[in-house]
């Protein structure tokens, strides 16, 4: 069975979720410090019953201040809140995996530089290699057999896992820690001893078919993800046709999707949200490119901020839709920091596309279903839009 390439999955995403649709980008303390959005009277009365946002913060609060009181493990106790809370999208995380979280929205990871994929008979493939990276620097290459880490096989293991062998993350490894990779390329098997180092790596990657057509793929919604569209479009022709590829986007920085809306909006609702009860909006700003034929390319692996971006489009008319019903990621959440520095992160709302569509649990619908031939689908209904007639 074929895994989907990936590399630097932030360990949340081992931990039972995907990157989250992120609104806060600093930690808060609670509504008793007053450090959480407060709505107004109506929606504070809405929100202060027994499965309110509030109160299952202040509840994992609680918890952890109670454990570290009696000398117990602060982030356990938390953890246990957050399950009784009955939270599908609560997680509790150390200051480090939180840190790396963070670093990861930033577009940064400590690794070697290698993307992975596990082939129908169990090997593992390198499918990528990071310019300037160790790996790159060691001479690997795409294509080649990755046959073991630190002299464990790893045929047949999940490729996250063997993703999380290579960033050292039971050890939470730190730049500089070294890695041996038992490689194979042909007949010719050797190891290779590499340091891990900080690297980044563009969320954003533009390429021009020979039709004309320019695709813009999305990966994440990192820092910086917005600007790098927009580049791509003033680089594009006038009159020639995007592909915004959003499958496998599992979201990020929502302030990223926004902004990234408003490259192809000139202003206008892209989507409304609460926030313990209180409603919000966001709009796109002013200016966008409004003209040029755009399509949008998802799939089960498109999550959270990318959904938002997905039906606001799809809902003001922006662009066609093409692939297959995306993961239905809906929720907000917000942080609060623990005691020990651990940091929990749960629900407090939910969001709607400009049409009053509710995504979560049961994402976007695209306007034309598309497996495999989901780009070539693309190419044709460009053609289409684009035809003045």
């Amino acid at each position: 069975m074929s895994g989907r390439d990936l590399f630097c999955q932030p360990r949340r995403i081992r931990r039972g979720a995907a990157l989250t649709l992120v609104f806060a980008g600093v930690l808060v303390t609670g509504a008793a410090t007053g450090s959480l959005p407060q709505p107004d009277e109506p929606a504070r009365e809405a929100a202060s019953g027994p499965a309110g946002p509030r109160t299952r913060h202040e509840a994992v609060q609680r918890a952890a201040a109670e454990a570290m009181a009696d000398g117990k493990s602060p982030m356990e106790a938390a953890e246990r809140a957050v399950s009784r809370s009955g939270d599908r999208w609560g997680a509790v995380y150390s200051e480090d995996e939180y840190e790396e979280f963070r670093d990861s929205l930033d577009g940064r990871y400590t690794g070697v530089g290698l993307w992975a994929r596990r082939e129908r008979d169990g090997r593992i493939e390198v499918t990528k290699v990071q310019p300037g990276s160790p790996a790159a620097a060691a001479g690997i290459r795409a294509g080649d057999r990755l046959r073991s880490v630190d002299g464990g096989e790893v045929d047949g293991r999940p490729v996250t896992e063997v993703v999380s062998l290579l960033r050292g993350d039971a050890e939470d490894a730190p730049a500089g820690t070294t890695v041996t990779l038992g490689l194979q390329r042909g007949t010719r098997a050797w190891t290779e001893k590499l340091h891990r180092a900080r690297l980044s790596t563009d969320s954003v990657t533009v390429r021009r078919l020979p039709g004309g057509v320019t695709v813009i793929k999305i990966a994440a919604f990192t820092k910086g993800s917005a600007d790098a569209v927009r580049g791509a479009l003033h680089d594009t022709p006038a009159d020639a046709g995007v592909v915004l590829d959003l499958r496998g986007n599992s979201g990020g920085l929502v302030t990223e999707a926004v902004d990234t809306a408003s490259g192809f909006l000139d202003g206008g609702l892209v989507a409304t949200y609460d926030v313990d009860g209180a409603q919000r909006a966001l709009h796109a700003d002013s200016g966008g490119d409004t003209t040029r034929p755009l399509v949008a390319l998802v799939d089960g692996g498109t999550m959270s901020a990318a959904e938002m971006l997905t039906g606001a489009l799809q809902d003001r008319g922006r662009a066609v839709v093409i692939g297959s019903r995306t993961f239905g990621k809906g929720s907000v959440q917000m942080p609060t920091k623990l005691p020990d520095g651990s940091v929990a992160e749960l629900t407090v709302g939910h969001y709607r596309t400009p049409s009053g569509h509710a995504v979560d649990g049961r994402g976007v619908t695209p306007d034309l279903e598309a497996g495999p031939d989901a780009l070539r689908r693309a190419e044709t209904v460009l053609t289409g839009l684009g035809d003045p007639s």
